[in-house]
């Protein structure tokens, strides 16, 4: 396993790079098949994941890691949603108006990352130009103090407005697909990312207030679970008034 392929095309260290350059190694040396014959979904949270940490070992020994990014890269397995096979193609939200989804959006509920750590969650867009949305998440840590990140999302093709990359500094862009939106209630966000024979999952609900009927969301966990989502896995957010008042002032 060569060093170069653990970064992007611009030499910058991407954890997604390095984490299909370990998957690869691991199927290429037969080291995680029999968990993918009857549980998939778990290869990297049982036995993968301990080959997983055998081969980023033998990495780390050999300089081709460093030590932080290895504990990043275990840290991810059990909290990012890596399922096996290639992602789905779900339907997008026909007809989307990016001048109607500006503005601000709070976190209902989500798939487990590990880049979001605190509670209050939000995401405010704006028009930059025809294409492409300006970003700001903010969330409320443990500490009390806000953790804000600024991006910029862009249509690939015009004629799929709905599906969106983002990106932030001078990370990799995402997929960012809207799979359903009212623009003035909800929005159901999902990205997925192929890892040679694995994916990753993420998926959003949002609301343009602090709470959300719960009709909607069961609505919202029906649409993830038709493209293979397990919505068990979703983890609310806190958006209590008291807990976030500092996100408002």
């Amino acid at each position: 396993m060569s060093h170069e392929k653990t970064s992007n095309n611009d030499g910058i260290y991407c954890p997604a790079c390095l984490w299909k350059e370990v998957l690869q190694h691991l199927l290429q040396n037969h080291q995680v098949p029999a968990l993918t014959l009857y549980r998939p979904s778990q290869v990297l949270h049982e036995g993968g994941a301990r080959e997983l940490h055998r081969s980023l070992m033998k990495l780390w020994v050999r300089g081709s890691i460093k030590d932080g990014q290895r504990l990043n890269i275990l840290h991810s397995a059990s909290a990012q949603i890596f399922k096996f096979g290639k992602c789905p193609k779900p339907d997008v939200q026909a007809n989307f108006d990016a001048t109607r989804y500006i503005g601000k959006w709070y976190e209902i509920q989500k798939l487990p990352t590990t880049f979001q750590k605190g509670e209050c969650g939000t995401a405010t867009y704006s028009l930059k130009s025809p294409g492409v949305i300006g970003v700001l998440n903010s969330e409320l840590l443990d500490d009390g103090t806000i953790n804000s990140i600024v991006g910029s999302a862009k249509v690939k093709n015009p004629a799929e407005p709905a599906k969106l990359e983002v990106s932030f500094d001078l990370s990799p862009p995402g997929p960012y697909w809207v799979l359903s939106t009212d623009y003035d209630g909800h929005s159901l966000v999902y990205g997925c990312t192929d890892f040679g024979l694995f994916r990753m999952e993420l998926s959003w609900i949002l609301s343009r207030e602090p709470t959300l009927c719960e009709e909607t969301v069961e609505h919202l966990h029906s649409i993830l679970t038709s493209v293979g989502v397990n919505v068990d896995k979703m983890v609310p957010t806190n958006q209590d008034t008291d807990y976030c008042s500092a996100m408002v002032q």
